[in-house]
C-alpha cells in the first residue's frame, strides 16, 4: 500500500483516537463565537496505518506522546523543521523488523570487499541515472556519463562519482550562471536540500523496516552521521529529485521556498519510477532496494536492485 505524506505548516493539535490521527486547529478550537458542531466538522482524521512520512513545520504544533508512539509503531518517519522552515530532525522506530537482531548481525559482519562491490553498484546506478536525466532534460552530450558509469570499479577508487557530478551539475542548471551544488548555495539549492531531506527520511524508513541499521554505511562513515547507510542507498534516487526540482524551476522563480513549492516536493514519495522492469511509486521502490540490500548482506544475492530513470 502507498503510504501518505502529511505536511503541517500551520498551528495544529495532533492526538490519536481509535488508531486515527485526530487533527484540530487552535484558531478554530479557541474561537468561542463558533458553534461546537462547526468545530467538530472542522476536525480531520487520518488512519495511522496510512501514514509513511509526517512533516512538522510550525513551532505551534502540539502533539501527544500517544501520537508519536502510534506513528513509530507503524514505522512512520517523523520530520521536524527548524526556525528556517527546513527539515532539521528525523525520528524513526528503534525496532522495525521482527528479525532485526539477526539482520543487524549480517550487516555488521559484511566484509570490506562486499561493501566495495555494493558501493560500485550504487555509484554506477547513480551516474547512469544522472546521464539519463541530462539526456531527457537538457539534450546535451551524455556519452561520457554512461562511459563513466560502465567504468566504475569496486569501491570507486578513481572517484568517478565526483567527475560525473562536476559535469552533471554544470549542465543541469546551466541557466543559473552562479550555480554550484552546495548546501548553502544559490537557487535552486534550497529546493534540492528540501527534496533530499524528504528522500533521506524515506530511505531511512525503508532501512529500519527491513531490519537494518541506518547508521552503519557501506561507504559513508562520518562519526557524527546517524544515517550513513541512508546516505549511501539514496544516491541512485537523487536524480529523481533533481528531475522534479528542474521541472519546478520552469514553473516557479524566486529565492524562497514557498508553501506551493513545498507542496510540490511532497510528491517525492509517490514519484513514478521503474524498478525490476516494473513501474512503482518511489517509496515502494525503496523497500525493494532495501530488501535486496539485506539479501546481499545475508549472501542470498550479490546485487542491489536500484530504479532506473526512463
Amino acid at each position: 500500500m502507498i503510504k501518505r505524506t502529511l505536511y503541517f505548516s500551520n498551528p495544529a493539535y495532533l492526538s490519536v483516537r481509535d488508531e486515527q490521527l485526530i487533527i484540530k486547529f487552535p484558531e478554530i478550537e479557541k474561537n468561542d463565537t463558533l458553534p461546537e458542531s462547526f468545530k467538530k466538522d472542522q476536525q480531520r482524521s487520518v488512519p495511522i496505518e496510512d501514514i509513511g512520512v509526517i512533516i512538522l513545520d510550525n513551532r505551534q504544533i502540539t502533539l501527544t506522546h500517544g501520537v508519536l508512539e502510534k506513528l513509530l509503531d507503524n514505522n512512520c518517519a517523523v520530520i521536524t523543521c527548524n526556525s528556517n522552515r527546513m527539515p532539521y530532525g528525523l525520528m524513526l522506530p528503534l525496532s522495525g523488523n521482527t528479525l532485526q537482531s539477526e539482520r543487524f548481525r549480517h550487516q555488521i559482519d559484511a566484509t570490506l570487499p562486499l561493501k566495495k562491490q555494493l558501493w560500485q553498484q550504487t555509484i554506477a546506478a547513480k551516474i547512469e541515472n544522472q546521464g539519463l536525466v541530462l539526456k531527457e532534460l537538457r539534450g546535451c552530450e551524455t556519452g561520457n556519463m554512461f562511459q563513466w558509469a560502465s567504468k566504475v570499479r569496486s569501491g570507486d577508487p578513481e572517484n568517478l562519482e565526483a567527475r560525473a557530478a562536476a559535469y552533471y551539475w554544470s549542465q543541469l542548471f546551466s541557466q543559473y550562471p552562479d550555480f554550484t551544488r552546495k548546501r548553502e548555495g544559490v537557487w535552486p539549492n534550497i529546493l534540492l536540500n528540501y527534496g533530499y531531506a524528504i528522500l533521506r527520511a524515506i530511505v531511512a524508513r525503508g532501512l529500519v523496516g527491513t531490519g537494518l541499521l541506518p547508521t552503519l554505511g557501506i561507504h559513508h562513515h562520518n562519526r557524527y552521521n546517524a544515517y550513513c547507510l541512508a546516505d549511501d542507498i539514496m544516491e541512485p534516487y537523487r536524480p529523481f529529485v533533481d528531475r522534479l526540482v528542474f521541472e519546478l524551476t520552469q514553473k516557479f522563480q524566486g529565492e524562497e521556498l514557498a508553501k506551493e513549492l513545498k507542496a510540490e516536493l511532497l510528491q517525492i514519495p509517490v514519484l513514478d519510477v521503474r524498478i525490476n522492469e516494473r513501474r512503482s511509486p518511489l517509496m515502494v521502490a525503496v523497500n525493494t532496494t532495501t530488501t535486496s540490500l539485506y539479501k546481499c548482506y545475508s549472501g542470498e544475492n550479490r546485487k542491489i536492485i536500484y530504479p532506473r530513470i526512463d
